[in-house]
């Protein structure tokens, strides 16, 4: 696993809800990963070569018009890189910047970079607050959710999480996230992979990681068990 290297996309910008702490979790699953930083201003490092996994985490409406600004020039490389299989993991609204579009709530719309089937839609009155269980390749995955907007994907969109309980990507859809080859996509905060080992061991392999063991694993399973025991007796 020497030689992997995890791009981190604008920390400075991207990083509500403690949603962080997912790449902190990776560089403890893989101490001989490189983490990388790319700072608004700087030149990604996907541009000149292929990390092992492209995180973006939530951030700002505001923010997510200068990031989509800065990524559109980069917009033909980013889809190289997931028709190539490279590993995104995108959480919260961060999936929104790589949509066709969010629409505000005056019906003017934010062009995105068009690489995932969605649109969203924006309702700064109303925040969505909620607790989601899904499924993730027959085991359980369990998520938080607070977000000014919903999404609407398109019929071709691959859906990443079955709804069991709570909401999808909007109230009417049967899915959350969107899956788009070894791109994960999920508005669920937590962090999502500190919350679900089985997901973040899918998320190891997608990087490379051929016999992935999770840092801390009997404590995060137990720990997952306990959240899906409490979640099934409370909801």
């Amino acid at each position: 696993m020497s030689g992997m290297k995890i791009e981190v996309l604008f920390p400075e910008f991207c990083n509500l809800f403690g949603d962080l702490f997912n790449v902190k979790y990776l560089e403890k699953c893989l101490p001989e990963a490189q983490r990388v930083d790319t700072p608004l201003s700087g030149q990604p490092l996907f541009v000149q070569e292929a990390p092992s996994l492209i995180y973006m985490g939530p951030m700002s409406e505001r923010s997510q018009e200068k990031v989509i600004a800065k990524l559109k020039p980069y917009r033909q490389r980013l889809e190289e890189l997931i028709q190539e299989g490279t590993a995104f993991l995108l959480t919260g609204n961060a999936l929104e910047v790589l949509g066709n579009s969010i629409e505000q709530e005056d019906g003017s719309q934010i062009p995105g970079l068009g690489l995932l089937p969605l649109r969203a839609r924006r309702d700064m009155m109303h925040r969505h607050n909620s607790v989601f269980l899904g499924d993730w390749q027959g085991q359980e995955v369990i998520g938080f959710k607070s977000q000014f907007t919903m999404a609407w994907p398109e019929e071709k969109a691959q859906g990443l999480f079955p709804v069991k309980k709570g909401v999808g990507l909007n109230p009417k859809e049967g899915f959350e996230g969107l899956r788009r080859q070894n791109l994960f996509a999920t508005y669920l905060l937590g962090p999502v992979l500190l919350m679900n080992p089985g997901f973040t061991r899918s998320i190891l392999k997608a990087m490379g990681a051929e016999a992935p063991s999770l840092a801390l694993e009997s404590v995060v399973q137990t720990a997952w068990e306990s959240r899906i025991r409490d979640f099934h007796e409370k909801c």
